[in-house]
This record gives C-alpha cells, sequence and structure tokens, in this order.
C-alpha cells in the first residue's frame, strides 16, 4: 500500500511541475487575468483531478480546494455603457448576451425589466448586461441601440454594459467532450460558463442579492417587490438560490456574498458541464438538496430558438401566469367601503364584469373596499385594476390587498386578515397560494395605504375561486 500511495505522489509531482513550468512560459494563452499564484493553484487542482481518476465526482476535491482558495481578483471588465453605481442597492440583475443566429431579443428584455417596474422600485435595483460575443460590429450595434433607447436609465445609474475581451478567457480548444456534445457545443458551453462567472464576479460589491435571468424574457409586473417580499420572509433560513422561475438560468436569486465561491466553481470547471448542470452540483456544495422555488413564475422565455445555431426551441414556463387567464367568477358577494365616493359611482361596480367602474373622488389612509362573500370559498387567484383603461389615470398608486378567514360575528368585515400582495402601478394579479388550514376566505379587502393627489377609479375586483 506504502509503495502504491508513493507511486501516486511521484506521478502527481510530474504531472504538476510540467503545467507550472507552461504557465510560466505561457500562460493559459491569455492576457493574465490571474496571477501567477492563482494559476498555479489552478494547474495543481487540475492535476489532483486527473491523478484521481477513480473519482468522477470532483465536488470533494472542490471542498479541498475552497480552503486554500482566493475568489479570482484580478478580472478586470471593460464598462462600455454607464459607471459602476456609487451607493449599494438591494438587487442586481445580471443578463449575459450573445449574437442570435435569428434575432435578438436583448433590448426586448430590457424593456421588460424597466417598464414592469414603478419609479420606486427602480430605485432599488442595477440592471448589469455582459455583450459577451466577441464580433465587434455587433457589440457597436447593441452599444448604439441601448444608449439610445434606455438613455434615461444609465443616466440615473441603473442600466451598466460590460465586455470581457476575449483574450482573457480560458482556453476554448481541445476541450473535453463531456455529454455526448460537439467540439462546437462544448466549446459554446465552457465559454458560456466563463460569461458567466465574469458577470457575477462585476457584480459582487454592489447589491445586497443578485438576480440571473437571460437574454429573452419577459416580466411580470411588479417582480422586484415580489422578489424583494420574498427575500425578506427568507431572510434568514438556509438557501443557496431562490428560484423565480424554473427555465435554465432564468430567475435564479442569489446572495451576492456567494458569487465569489460560485465564479471559482464556475471557471475552475468550465469546460465539465453547462452552467445549469454545475448550479446543481454547486447546490450539492453547500446542503441545498432540493430546489426553494416560488410560483406563480415571474419570467417567461420570449422566443422559440436557442443561442446555439439557431435551433428552435419551444421550451416555455408553464407556471407563467400570461394576461389571457380564465375569466374570474366572482361568487355572489356584498361591497363595503369607506371611500367617498361621487353621486352616481357605486361600490358594487367595482365588482361587476361588465365595463362599469366605482369612482371614489377622495380617499384617505386607512380607506377600504371590501368584498364580502355571501359564502366562503377556496379562492386561488385576485386581480385588482385601478385607474383608467386607456391612459392609466387615477390609479392608487399605494395600497395593499388582504384576505380574510374569519367572519364570527360581523355582517360586513372579517376578523382576521393577511397580505395578499401590494399593488403595483395600480395593479395586482396574483395567485393565492394553497393554505393548508384549509380556511377558506370570506373577505378580500383593497386596504389604501398613502393619501392619492386625486380621485381614484377601481375599474375591477375579480375572483377565481374552486
Amino acid at each position: 500500500m506504502k509503495d502504491f500511495l508513493w507511486i501516486l505522489i511521484v506521478i502527481a509531482i510530474a504531472m504538476v511541475f510540467p503545467i507550472l513550468f507552461f504557465i510560466r512560459e505561457n500562460p493559459f494563452d491569455t492576457a493574465s487575468f490571474l496571477s501567477l499564484q492563482e494559476k498555479e493553484l489552478v494547474a495543481w487542482q487540475r492535476a489532483r483531478m486527473q491523478i484521481s481518476s477513480r473519482r468522477t465526482n470532483h465536488l470533494e476535491t472542490f471542498k479541498d480546494m475552497q480552503k486554500n482558495s482566493e475568489p479570482f481578483k484580478n478580472v478586470n471588465s471593460c464598462i462600455l455603457i454607464g459607471a459602476a453605481p456609487v451607493k449599494k442597492r438591494l438587487l442586481t440583475i445580471g443578463i449575459s448576451s450573445v449574437q442570435r443566429p435569428q434575432r435578438s431579443y436583448l433590448l426586448d428584455t430590457l424593456q421588460s425589466l424597466f417598464y414592469s417596474s414603478s419609479l420606486s422600485e427602480q430605485k432599488h435595483f442595477i440592471v448589469l448586461v455582459h455583450l459577451a460575443d466577441p464580433d465587434p460590429m455587433w457589440r457597436g450595434q447593441m452599444i448604439s441601440n441601448i444608449s439610445t433607447i434606455f438613455k434615461p436609465y444609465i443616466q440615473a445609474s441603473q442600466l451598466v454594459v460590460i465586455n470581457m475581451p476575449l483574450k482573457s478567457y480560458l482556453p476554448l480548444k481541445k476541450l473535453k467532450k463531456n455529454f455526448n456534445g460537439t467540439t462546437a457545443q462544448v466549446a459554446f458551453h465552457s465559454k458560456q460558463n466563463m460569461d458567466y462567472a465574469f458577470l457575477m464576479n462585476f457584480a459582487t460589491n454592489h447589491s445586497d442579492y443578485f438576480l440571473m435571468i437571460e437574454d429573452d424574457v419577459k416580466c411580470v409586473p411588479g417582480f422586484v417587490t415580489q422578489i424583494a417580499t420574498t427575500v425578506s420572509a427568507w431572510e434568514n433560513k438556509p438557501w443557496v438560490t431562490l428560484e423565480f422561475s424554473p427555465l435554465s438560468f432564468t430567475g435564479k436569486l442569489f446572495r451576492t456574498k456567494d458569487l465569489p465561491s460560485f465564479v471559482n466553481f464556475l471557471l475552475l470547471f468550465y469546460q465539465e458541464m453547462p452552467y445549469d448542470c454545475l448550479l446543481s452540483h454547486f447546490h450539492d456544495l453547500l446542503m441545498q438538496q432540493t430546489p426553494v422555488q416560488f410560483l406563480p413564475s415571474l419570467f417567461q422565455r420570449m422566443g422559440n430558438y436557442s443561442f446555439f445555431e439557431g435551433k428552435f426551441n419551444s421550451l416555455k414556463d408553464k407556471e407563467f401566469e400570461e394576461d389571457d387567464i380564465s375569466s374570474p367568477n366572482n361568487p355572489a358577494a356584498s361591497i363595503y367601503t369607506s371611500l367617498k365616493a361621487t353621486n352616481d359611482s357605486v361600490p358594487m361596480n367595482a365588482y361587476s364584469l361588465n365595463k362599469n367602474f366605482f369612482y371614489a373622488e377622495s380617499a384617505e389612509v386607512g380607506s377600504h373596499l371590501t368584498v364580502v362573500l355571501d359564502s366562503p370559498a377556496e379562492v386561488f387567484r385576485v386581480q385588482v385594476l385601478t385607474g383608467s383603461d386607456l391612459k392609466g389615470e387615477n390609479q392608487l398608486k399605494e395600497g395593499q390587498i388582504e384576505l380574510g378567514y374569519a367572519s364570527t360575528n360581523q355582517i360586513n368585515d372579517c376578523d382576521d386578515y393577511i397580505l395578499l400582495g401590494l399593488l403595483v402601478n395600480g395593479i395586482l394579479n396574483k395567485q393565492v397560494l394553497s393554505n393548508k388550514s384549509g380556511k377558506k376566505v370570506k373577505c378580500v379587502r383593497l386596504l389604501v395605504t398613502a393619501t392619492p393627489s386625486s380621485g381614484i377609479i377601481i375599474r375591477h375586483i375579480n375572483i377565481w375561486v374552486n
């Protein structure tokens, strides 16, 4: 046994010294984005994996490496548009984009991010885009388009665009052929791993949380508020990522303090497997055995063509709630309100399924409009629409929707309310998660949380029941 161990040690030394010599003479054929010490560390780690031919699982190896491994600190991305934020935000939304054979959805994705967010929400996040395609003509066109269309967001330090020169990447030739992929596919996924690593490395110090999305998605209105509410509830619980979409790398939320470790992981195993598989193994490392997913999804794929070779890809998120959902039930109910209405406007108009609406000429903090169902029911969705249908005027900017589960001694109200969600741009459209206690909903209440500057229009309070 001792002789066998000595043979392994001799083999390891014989393998490491040539690699270290190669590093000094030709450091990864890159522009030295790693220090010599870091390159030697990577070489030693790779040598260890090669001499451990019987170990197909590298997770234990990575645990050992992390004890002596510093983050890759010398990665310097080039800022193409905007400037790194001075003030730390709640959330960085990261997108890595390359040229597609069919068409690019990046501009559509950026529009969806900003247009689905209120002005107050936009103060709490920054969008970070990595233009990772090596084609300078494509990058130049994208820079021009983004600079023109999103100028206000750039000036407000809400949008930053970066690029990592291709010469700074690790080798993309003579890669391992894993998962029965072709040489081109392996190179594509290997580069993609590094694209994401450089993006996340830049994002490490600019926010408390990092949200990864892909460059071909649309967002539900108010997605930022929903994420902020969720992380507040999960702040002190153990998790590696929270998932707001099951689609690939979209909707995956990290704590930024975990990004350096994941950056290391992506770079060390960049040629082993695609990023989604690496993320699954990273979860195992940090002891998250099952995904932490939230439904309905906040993001949906726009296009039908994948990054690679323009292949048709019809993958959609079935849990994403489209606008054309089935018609509401609006079961029999009574409507009560403390809002001051005009003479010819009645509260029931807000609950009717026709085009009538309820207009309140004034409202104070604490004012409400409450739907009290004749019979308690299993409510699975609530939609509230305020403001003019055409111009969006007279919206209730700040309000919340609550569900009441008990009505023991009251005819026109409930005793026990829980928060369902906040109005965003005067709208709420939210699925009600199943109640394990089995209690049925008796009341749906719209509560004013800040005095509006003008009258408010409540177009619809719609309820779906089983």
